[in-house]
């Protein structure tokens, strides 16, 4: 698959700024960013990029003061992995009892919970603060016994991760097909071979119920989905949920409240969010 490299130099060149960018480029399309001394590297696939779009995310930036200016190049298919070797991926440990990193890392600190990522150009290594959130939260929970479902899974990190806190049931959902193959190809390397990997989005789900929802996508999606992952919930169910700001909280737990979920808690990084919102009890 072929790639436009997007090189943005942002002024002022904050990580506000960067992570908002970041997200709302997401919204149309963009699947991997790095940080630079100018400011974003951005990656879309060829078939998905728009100037048209990318100039209009641009130019109603929600953050006052923001000059961007950019340069479009044109990849052909490369190795992937190679490239997050050579100059991006770090391993990172959450909570001290996850280290997330790639096959090609060595010497790699011994924790309770050990999960290889090679990444390509999905989202989700665990270095974004909304990942970050997800897997504390997932650490957490008791999911022994349980099923779990992982909406927008990337490369699978959560699902992943649920599955070695032996969940008994693991179901993973992206609508992107590069994240499909990734996210496959990252439960062979962590032998999790049980998850039920699936391309598409919340109209894959059913009558079928989960004792625990883990959602980390963004605003607008969540909100549009509540109603369908409300569905998926029984009497103790809880939904796990992040990709938004802070600001966002309100618009979330409302939308849950009005499908019978309540507010159990809330975690903050930065300016993203994410928040734990159960079945009411009856």
């Amino acid at each position: 698959m072929d790639y436009y490299e997007i090189q943005l130099t942002l002024n002022p060149n904050t990580e506000v700024h960067r992570d908002v960018l970041s997200a709302l480029l997401a919204d149309i399309g963009f699947e991997s960013f790095v940080e630079s001394e100018q400011g974003l590297t951005a990656y879309i696939s060829e078939n998905e990029y728009s100037e048209k779009r990318l100039s209009s995310v641009l130019e109603d930036f929600p953050l006052p003061g923001l000059s961007v200016q950019y340069q479009a190049v044109y990849m052909k298919s490369k190795n992937w992995n190679e490239e997050w070797e050579n100059h991006f991926f770090q391993p990172i440990i959450i909570d001290n009892q996850v280290v997330i990193h790639s096959s090609f890392h060595k010497n790699v600190p011994a924790l309770k919970y050990d999960i290889v990522i090679d990444p390509k150009m999905a989202f989700g290594t665990g270095h974004h603060a909304t990942t970050a959130m997800m897997v504390s939260y997932l650490l957490e929970t008791e999911l022994e016994g349980k099923s779990a479902l992982d909406m927008g899974c990337g490369t699978a990190v959560l699902a992943i991760l649920a599955a070695m806190k032996n969940a008994r049931q693991v179901r993973a959902i992206d609508n992107d097909e590069w994240a499909y193959k990734n996210a496959l190809e990252n439960i062979r390397l962590n032998q999790t071979p049980y998850i039920q990997v699936e391309l598409g989005d919340a109209n894959l789900l059913g009558k079928e119920t989960y004792d625990f929802i883990f959602a980390n996508i963004n605003r607008n999606i969540l909100l549009n989905d509540i109603p369908v992952y409300a569905k998926c919930m029984h009497q103790g169910s809880s939904i796990f949920m992040s990709g938004f700001f802070n600001e966002d909280i309100d618009l979330i737990v409302e939308a849950g409240r009005k499908c019978g979920l309540e507010y159990v808690s809330e975690k903050k990084n930065d300016q993203w969010a994410g928040v734990e919102l159960k079945v009411k009890m009856s």
